[in-house]
């Protein structure tokens, strides 16, 4: 818990400044700063998650653990765009203790979450949990790809780049190299029944929910603002979350841990408690 704690007092600090204070963005232009703005209510979004889902684990609730692990993920997508693509700001130490305490969260824990004897659901639910990561990463690819490859042959500068004052998108770089085919993996080897795929489908879901309800935000802010139509991806991204979100509770509905490890420091992630290892 006390991992959570510190990080949740961090992301609702760096957040709320987000929301409320014209100087965290102020050397942005609208449309990057319309898009942190999102992010940062994507980000209060994950902070209820991340507290829920600790409180549940702690409570004995198995399937909580891989909630945690996918809003930490999050946090670590989230926080390594702020504090790599936003300009120096009097936060810029907060983002960077939100990236490694949540990047060092997942390292420590993940282990303890996968050591639990999960037994995971085969049939419908399985393969719709693999399927819908599968499409997610595959759309998003295309997506940013049908965008990056002409800007790369051409030798213009792709709009959304000049619109948010950027080089290079991070959230381009991240997704491409690690998130994207994550998504793909996972799906694949989920359906091939392989231990590591049937363990990161739920968090990975859980992550495409957060991920793709802070793109929704952004994109009411952006509409808010006169920033041009954004109904059509607006419409796209919430199949997304909606298809990502019924997968990921149909999925851990069949997700049961049949065995308990022993127990940790009080400082550490708690395991879960005997009598209640089923839930």
């Amino acid at each position: 818990m006390i991992w959570t704690g510190v990080i949740a007092l961090l992301v609702v600090t760096c957040s709320t400044a987000g929301l409320v204070d014209p100087r965290v963005y102020a050397q942005e232009t609208q449309n990057w700063a319309l898009q942190g703005q999102g992010q940062d209510i994507g980000n209060l979004l994950a902070v209820v998650a991340l507290v829920v889902t600790a409180v549940r684990y702690r409570s004995g609730s198995a399937r909580a653990g891989l909630l945690w692990l996918g809003t930490l993920l999050y946090l670590i997508y989230a926080f390594t765009v702020y504090a790599m693509a936003v300009h120096l700001n009097y936060l810029f130490l907060l983002y960077v203790a939100v990236l490694g305490l949540s990047s060092w969260a997942v390292l420590n824990h993940v282990g303890q979450v996968r050591s639990g004897a999960f037994t995971f659901p085969g049939g419908h639910p399985r393969t719709v949990a693999a399927w819908t990561l599968i499409a997610t990463g595959v759309l998003f690819a295309v997506l940013w790809l049908s965008e990056l490859v002409p800007a790369l042959v051409t030798g213009q500068t792709p709009a959304s780049l000049t619109e948010a004052g950027l080089w290079v998108n991070p959230i381009h770089v991240i997704d491409l190299a690690l998130v994207l085919p994550a998504f793909i993996a996972s799906g694949i080897a989920s359906l091939r029944q392989q231990h590591a795929g049937l363990f990161w489908l739920a968090p990975w879901l859980a992550f495409s929910v957060l991920m793709g309800s802070s793109i929704i935000g952004a994109m009411l802010l952006m509409t808010a603002a006169g920033e041009g139509s954004t109904v059509p991806p607006m419409v796209m991204v919430s199949v997304v979350v909606l298809a990502s979100l019924a997968a990921c509770w149909a999925y851990l509905r069949g997700t049961t841990m049949a065995e308990v490890h022993e127990a940790q420091s009080s400082d550490d992630w708690p395991v879960v408690p005997a009598g209640l290892s089923r839930r």
